[in-house]
């Protein structure tokens, strides 16, 4: 597992309480791996709850037709850079 940076760690968190994660552990997760599929395991409703979490906690209005979608969630760590950049809050 990569260290987590202090952002990573907070998006962790929130995946791990707010999407009912209870197998994991921030521990458990790279940074690096795929948020969805065969990496966390997430699927779309998750995406719709982790895209109204992103607007609710740091004001990133995000949708679902936006070119870089997939590329934003495709791990932590690319989660990480774009709330890092585009927050409000």
């Amino acid at each position: 597992m990569s260290n987590l940076t202090d952002l990573e760690s907070e998006l962790g968190e929130l995946l791990i309480v707010n999407l009912n994660l209870e197998d994991i552990k921030l521990e458990d997760i790279d940074s690096e791996a795929a948020l969805f599929n065969e990496g966390l395991g997430l699927d779309s409703i998750d995406a719709l709850e982790l895209g109204m979490l992103l607007s609710t906690k740091y004001g990133i209005k995000l949708q679902s037709d936006d070119p870089d979608f997939a590329r934003i969630f495709s791990s932590l760590r690319t989660l990480a850079v774009y709330v890092e950049s585009n927050r409000t809050s």
